[in-house]
Order: structure tokens, then sequence, then C-alpha cells
């Protein structure tokens, strides 16, 4: 099912409807009465589902509208899992089904052959009276008007404002930023510039600007600072612009239309210099309008715009992206002078018996000033106590007090939740079943959305890609703090601050979306059936959590050691399990896994899990099988049958025989190829047309026997694979120096997108089919020695981004020349391999930004009579690696080739300090 089955907006009604219309196909044509029951569910449902998806885009609620939105969502939940369990139970010993279609079409051939009919349509009778009920509970509260009233949503007092009248004095940490902004306005082109600040919500973007424009606004003919906000009224917009710029007041009247004040304000701005400040810009769109009445001059104009996403920053400064100003966190210090100005005066008058609490307070808060700020605020109230003290460190992130301050903070850090689009306020709000600090993987978590049917695909992207486009969405929209940036730009991971996390869980908590358990502080009260529940246990008890109602949790994730859960048989609604550093739990906990037949997404990591049971092969819906940090090495032979699989990610386990049956396989890593793997199996590796990612342990030595047909197959599955849908290929040996001849792939996988090898793909020289691939945009290989050709064949790659080379031979006689037509989208380059003379020529890699080789000190000198290498030609480079191997070099060698690199490097743009490692160094 490709689109979004459940939200936290909606429950799981978008999959409901889906799956009542299946419902209702040929097989159901000769039950009349039980047909035309279930079109009465499906249509009375899709009429509540359109007022839920209208209450979604209200921030306040009516009381009663909101009971009613609860229980109509937990309606839904329960009619899936009736429908889920209970007639796909009648399906369960059927043959393997292919889609939803064909699912339903054999549970409801199953019905017949049972004559289960009475059954079904008894039970059908039961949840048509209760949507019967919850439908005229509908109309009696007139629920309809109350929502299309619009009295529910009332405009509040922008929380923003404090920040627009700050002193100066009362500031912290805001000279740097303040002066570097400066000095990006300041420059002398004539041209309008306009520079964007983008930052988090409560990062003092708004302040920044404030503060920046008051220094500045005296060097101005014309200054005006706006607010555009998340809903903003142009007309409104451009009226406190005209006034501004002509200190004037004009009345808004019908006749003032937008176009009509947009040509004011060209008219009067066209030969003045002038300096504005648009505040708080959501969208585009609204750019695009009010930029229409800022006009190009050449007086040195300049705007300031503020915002919290990079996509509209970039937008406003376009084409000088340059100009996007990020507002860094305060430092650790900058951090501590506010907190404690704000609750002592300074920090000398802070009780000792409050200082440790005092950091892990500061720490929490991340360097926001709105938080650091609030919690000062909040603290200021408390008395000295240290166990009120410790109690408001605890509720940071797991729903803080109610406090005006705190509600303020709350206010102003929701104004970007609110912005998010339905699906995307869903994504978000999963992040709360990770633990506080939890560093979350990007893959894991995409595949999780997509487990729970939260991703829907647009366009011609696949479920991955859309749930990556969505995780890009949330860290261009400053929700969530990416981590280990990927060589094409892409974030690996993200933190949750604090802050937002305290957000997340509160609103997971009242849409009844995620319940918490666990040793830490409860913000729960469990009044609702349990359908996600997040068990995060770090203490040295042993907890249990017998009491809860396990019937209706779809969604369990573990983290840290419980002891004493339920069995697998009481969770018969379960879709997702993710055991996460579960050190108490054994195999036999999973003995029982396949009757788990709902189950879509299996995670077991860091546990003393050991192996899987031959049950594995009965969860037909299972989709994700990650046993990454297992000590599984061999899969029961049943796992041939999970015909729905598309990710199965191990640390590497055997190739399983009769591979070829798993046609759903979109990822397989690791898989170890050895002496026991069949060669049948190599060969049907090629049949998984699907394959996308394919990562190999190599483990024939060259010695084996059957060296000769196993490399055969490999070649020749990897050739059709090539063919079809594979992206990502990673071959890599188990550390012995191994030979696989892939010369000959043919026809050449043009799709490519990385290729990762720590064999020896290529004794003598690169294989020609490498040359053809125009989407490779990350090589890594190793290949006998270094030469000029490499670089010759290599550097055509139209879109290859990071280039990493292993040698076993060294090269330090050869001069190797980068040429200006090189590399023209290379963004790192590892050279792991020892070379006499490696040179730069003006132009090449031009986006290079990342560079690390291992050179010979005596051969620079014996090559050329100054040891330049030409690094100035390299504009963008950032970051800086040099291995210099010292052996028979002389001292002053190494400390000029040292100080030339040095001297090279503070001729470009971005001053890289190089990094220096000395290899064989001798003594001096």
């Amino acid at each position: 099912m490709e689109g979004i089955m459940v939200s936290a907006a909606t429950g799981a009604m978008s999959s409901l409807l889906t799956k009542l219309t299946a419902l209702m196909g040929e097989e159901y044509k000769a039950q009349k009465g039980v047909s035309r029951d279930i079109a009465f569910l499906r249509d009375e449902l899709s009429s509540m589902n359109a007022l839920l998806e209208k209450l979604a885009g209200m921030e306040i609620l009516d009381a009663q509208v909101r009971e009613w939105r609860n229980q109509v969502r937990e309606m839904a939940y329960d009619i899936e899992d009736y429908i889920d369990i209970h007639i796909f139970r009648l399906h369960h010993e059927l043959g393997k089904p292919t889609g939803a279609k064909e699912f339903f079409r054999r549970s409801v051939q199953k019905v017949k052959d049972f004559g289960a009919q009475r059954e079904i349509a008894g039970h059908i009778q039961e949840l048509k009276a209760r949507i019967v009920v919850a439908s005229q509970r509908r109309d009696r509260y007139w629920l309809d008007e109350v929502v299309s009233s619009g009295n529910a949503n009332c405009v509040s007092i922008d929380p923003r404002l404090p920040a627009l009248y700050v002193e100066a004095a009362n500031l912290v940490g805001i000279d740097g930023p303040r002066e570097d902004l400066i000095n990006l306005i300041a420059d002398e082109e004539l041209s309008v510039r306009v520079v964007s600040i983008v930052g988090f919500g409560g990062s003092g973007k708004t302040t920044l600007a404030k503060q920046v424009y008051t220094k500045m606004g005296g060097q101005f003919k014309c200054e005006a600072f706006v607010s555009v906000s998340q809903n903003p009224d142009i007309k409104k917009i451009l009226w406190a612009l005209l006034s501004q710029v002509k200190k004037e007041d004009y009345d808004i009247t019908k006749q003032s239309d937008e176009e009509s004040l947009i040509n004011a304000l060209r008219e009067f701005l066209k030969d003045k210099r002038y300096i504005i400040v648009i505040d708080d810009i959501w969208d585009i769109q609204a750019w695009k309008t009010i930029k229409c009445a800022l006009p190009e001059n050449s007086f040195c104009s300049r705007i300031i715009v503020t915002t919290r996403n990079i996509n509209v920053a970039k937008s406003c400064c376009s084409p000088y992206d340059s100009l996007a100003f990020n507002v860094r966190p305060l430092s650790d210090a900058d951090s501590k002078t506010l907190f404690y100005r704000r609750v002592f005066g300074s920090e000398n008058k802070c009780s000792l018996h409050l200082k440790e609490v005092s950091t892990e307070i500061i720490k929490r808060c991340g360097g926001l000033p709105l938080a650091i700020i609030t919690m000062a605020s909040l603290l200021s109230t408390k008395s000295d106590s240290k166990e009120e003290w410790v109690s408001v460190r605890n509720s940071i992130g797991l729903g803080l007090e109610k406090n005006p301050d705190v509600e303020e903070m709350r206010a102003i850090l929701s104004l970007s939740y609110n912005d998010l689009p339905l699906h995307l306020k869903t994504c978000l709000l999963y992040l709360a079943v990770y633990p506080e600090d939890y560093e979350i993987q990007m893959e894991d978590l995409v595949r999780r959305w997509i487990a729970e049917g939260f991703v829907k695909v647009e366009g011609r992207r696949n479920l991955m890609d859309e749930g990556k486009h969505c995780f890009n969405e949330l860290i261009n929209r400053s929700m969530i703090q990416p981590l280990d940036i990927s060589y094409n730009g892409q974030a690996m991971g993200c933190l949750v601050h604090d802050m937002i996390l305290d957000i997340i869980k509160s609103k997971a908590v009242e849409e009844n979306f995620i319940t918490f358990c666990g040793n830490e502080p409860q913000i729960l009260i469990y009044k609702n059936k349990v359908r996600r529940l997040s068990i995060n246990y770090r203490g040295p008890n042993v907890m249990t959590v017998s009491t809860m109602i396990t019937a209706n949790i779809r969604s369990l994730s573990i983290f840290g050691n419980v002891e004493q859960m339920p069995p697998v048989l009481e969770f018969p609604a379960l879709r997702v399990l993710a055991l996460d550093r579960n050190q108490k739990l054994k195999s036999d906990y999973l003995k029982n896994i396949g009757k788990l037949f709902l189950l879509r997404y299996l995670r077991i990591q860091g546990s003393n899990i050991t192996q899987l049971p031959e049950q594995i092969g009965e969860l037909q819906c299972l989709e994700i099988l990650d046993l990454h940090g297992t000590s599984i090495r061999q899969l029961p032979s049943s796992i041939v049958k999970l015909r729905q699989l598309k990710w199965m990610l191990t640390d590497g386990v055997t190739l399983p025989r009769s591979v070829g049956q798993m046609q759903g396989l979109e990822e397989l890593s690791s898989i170890v190829v050895d002496e026991c793997t069949p060669l049948d199996s190599l060969q049907e590796l090629g049949s998984l047309t699907r394959l996308r990612t394919l990562s190999i342990k190599w483990c024939i030595s060259d010695s084996h026997v059957q060296k000769i047909a196993y490399v055969h197959n490999l070649v020749s599955s990897l050739g059709k694979l090539g063919c079809s849908n594979l992206h990502h290929l990673h071959v890599k040996t188990d550390g012995r120096l191994v030979h696989i001849p892939l010369d000959s792939w043919s026809p050449p996988p043009h799709i490519l997108h990385e290729l990762i090898s720590t064999s020896d793909l290529c004794k003598c020289k690169i294989p020609e089919w490498l040359t053809s691939l125009v989407n490779l945009n990350y090589l890594q290989i190793s290949i006998s020695k270094l030469r000029q050709e490499t670089f010759n064949v290599l550097g055509d790659l139209p879109t290859l981004l990071s280039l990493i080379l292993y040698s076993h031979e060294p090269n330090p006689k050869e001069r190797l020349v980068i040429c200006n037509n090189m590399f023209q989208c290379l963004n790192r380059l590892l050279l792991c391999c020892e070379v006499g003379l490696l040179m730069f020529e003006a132009g090449a890699m031009p986006m290079l930004q990342a560079l690390e080789f291992q050179i010979m000190a005596n051969e620079v000198r014996s090559v050329c009579n100054a040891p330049d290498l030409g690094i100035c030609h390299l504009s963008s480079l950032s970051n800086l690696y040099v291995w210099i191997d010292c052996g028979d070099a002389r001292a002053e060698e190494v400390h000029a080739l040292e100080a030339a690199i040095r001297a090279s490097a503070k001729l470009l743009p971005k001053c890289p300090t190089p990094y220096f490692h000395r290899l064989y160094r001798r003594e001096e």
C-alpha cells in the first residue's frame, strides 16, 4: 500500500477505507446484505474522515469536538484491527499473497470455503451500530457547524514581540553574530543584497535582526521592520512598509489594493538607499510577493529576512547561498552567563548545592536562548531547594510543568510544528518513541515510518526516497538537528532538541499517538487503549509491563533491559517490533513470533538473541528485518518464504539457499559468500530484479578449488542486477588480498550510484565499463598501483562526488597531476596510498571540499625544486589532511613541505587549517 495509511490526525482511517473498498470486490457480490453493510461502513467513515482532516488544520478545538474526534479515531483503529486480525486469521492457512487486493481476495474465499458468512455478518452489524452512534453524536452536537463557525480558533498576541524590545545590555553572545552579519551587509556591492537569517525557533533570529537594524539603520535613507508570520496579511504588511519608509501614516482602504501598494513602494524607493527587515517568513510565495515591492537600485540597499526554513532562506538570497546566515547555538560559556544572570544576577551568587543541577539544566537547553531564559525565569520562582530544581530538570523533555513563561516558550516553538503539513506532523511526533539524546539513524527512522504507514509516494520516488524527503524537510524546517553529513549532503542521522522533544511528547500523549513507559517520571494516565508503546528503561531494577493492556498495541519499541515482558502471543495487533539494546531478552522470546502475522517491521539490535526460529517464515506481512548488532550468522531455511520482505539487514549472515524466491527484496546486506554458500544461490541473486542495494562479504580465497565457479556466478548475477535496479553495490573481503575480476561486467550497470570494493577489481587498469557510469556518485575501490592513467579515466565521470582509492603498491617516482578539466563535481578525495608527487592544476576539482592524501617528503624535493603542490587552486577546499612519509627525508625537507602546504592553504577563500600526520619520523 503506497499511500499514507496512518496519521496522527486521522488514525487508521485511510488504511481502513482502503480495506473496506477491497472487501467490496467481486467475491462479496453474491452476499448482498454483507456488501451493502460494508458500503454503508465505508461511506459513513469517509464522511467522518473528511471532518477529521478538517479538524487536523485547527490549532484549538472545542472540548466536545475534540472528544468526538478522539472516539472516532479510536473506533477506526478498532475496526481495522478487527478486519486485520479476524479476517486475516481465516486467511492464515492459505497460500502467500502478493498484495493487498490478493490478500483480501484469498481472505474472502476462505470465508466462503468455511461457511463463516454468518459470523462475519454479525461482526459487521456490531461495527455498523457503533458507527451509527458516532454519526448521531456528530449531528446531535452540531459538530460541523461548530467547526465551520471558526470560533474554535482565536488569534492570540504574538509571543515573539518581546524579542523586538529587549535591551542590548541584557543580551549575551550577540556581539560576534551581530558583527558577522554586519560584515555581510556592509560590503561595497551597489546592487540590492538580501541576507537571510535562518535558525531554530527561539534561537534569537528576531533579536539579532533587530540589533543589526538598530545599529545600521542610521546609514540608510529609508528603513522599515515588519513581521510576516504564518498566515500573513500581505496588504497589511505592504501598508506597514510604506508607512515606515515614508514616515507617514496611511489608512488601508478598499482602494489600496496590493498592486497599488506595491507600485507606491517601488516608486518611492527606486532612487533611495534603504534597509528593510522582513521578520519571520514562512513560505517562498509570501517572499515573492513582498519582494515585488522592493525595487532593484544601485545605492547599496539591503534587505534582511529571518526564517526557520533553510529552503526559504536560500530562495530569499538567491543566487548567493553564502548570504544565508545560520544562527548558531550559544556557547557553553555564554549559556552559563545568560542563565546565571537571569536567575541570580551573576554566577558567583549561585549556591554550591545548586551548581551541578544548574549545569545539567543549562546543558539540556542546548544553547537555545529562549530555552535558557525560560528555564531561568521558571527557576527564579522556586526556592533554593535542590529537590525543586531537580524536579524542573527532570521535567525537560517529559512534559514541562504549567507556568506562564514555559507556556510562552512552548507557543513559540509550537509555531514550527503547527506550520507542518499533516504527514510531516505525524513523522515528527513519531520521533518521540526514541529516548532523550538518542542519535537517530535516518534510514532506520524512515523504515519505521514506512512500516507504520506514514509515508506516501509522490511521482517517481519510491517509499525510501519519499521517506528521506520527509526527513530532509524536517531538517530544513529546523525541527530536528542533522548528524553525520554524507558526501552528497544527506544527513545520516539526527537529534531532537530537548525542548522540541517536550512538545512532541506532550502532543503524542494528547493525541494518544504514543504511550511512554519506563523508570522515569511518568507523564501519562493510561485511560485510553495503547496503540504505540515506547519503553525506555535505564535503571538497575527489573521492570514489568504485565499490567499494560497489550491487545491493541500496534507498535512496540524497547530501549534498554526489560525483563518479564509479556509473551509475543499477547500482542496480536503488532505491526512494528523494535528491540534495542535489550540484553535481557534471549532467543526463546521469539519462539512464537510466527503468530504475529500482521508484523511488518522486526528489529533486533544489541541483544543476546543469537538465532531466529523457523516460524519467521510465517510472517507474510514482514517487510523489514533488521538484525544489525546481533550475533545471528545463520538464517532459518524458512526465511525464503518471506515474499513481501523488502529490507534484510544483517552484520554478516550466510546467503540463504533458494534466495531467488525472495522477489520483494530491495536491500540485502551484509551477505557472506563462503565455502558453505551453495553455488546455485549465488546464481539466484541475479533474479532479484527489485534489488537496489547489495552488500556482500566475499570469503572465497584465491586458492579455493571452486573459486572460478563462484566468481562466474557472482559476475553473472551482478550483470543481471546491473540491468535492473541496482543502485548501491558493496563488495568487501575478509581481510585477505582477493582479486574478483569484474573487468568484463557486461552490459555495464549504468544506473549504479555507489560502488564500494575492498577487493582488487583491476590488477592492471581501470575496467572500461567503469568509465561509462554516468550516474556514479561514490566510488571506493582498490587498485594495484595508482597511476596517472587512473586520474585520466576517472576524472571524466560526470556525477562523481566522492572518490576513495586504495593501493597496496607505492608509486614514488611517477608525477601525478590532477588536470584543470578533471573531477568537476568531486567534493571529497581520499588517496589511501603513497605517492611521490601530487600536483593540482588551476581549475581542477572546483567543488572539492575535503582532501586527504599521503606523500613522500624526499620524493617531492627530488622531483621539483619547490614543494608547491598547487593546493592553492582548490578554491572550495575546507578540510585538508596530509600524511607525510618522513622515511629517508631530512627534517628540513619535511618542514619545507609542511610550510608550503600551509602557505597554499592560506591563499584559499576558506583558509583551511592543514592537519599533518608524520609517518616513520626520524629523530631530529
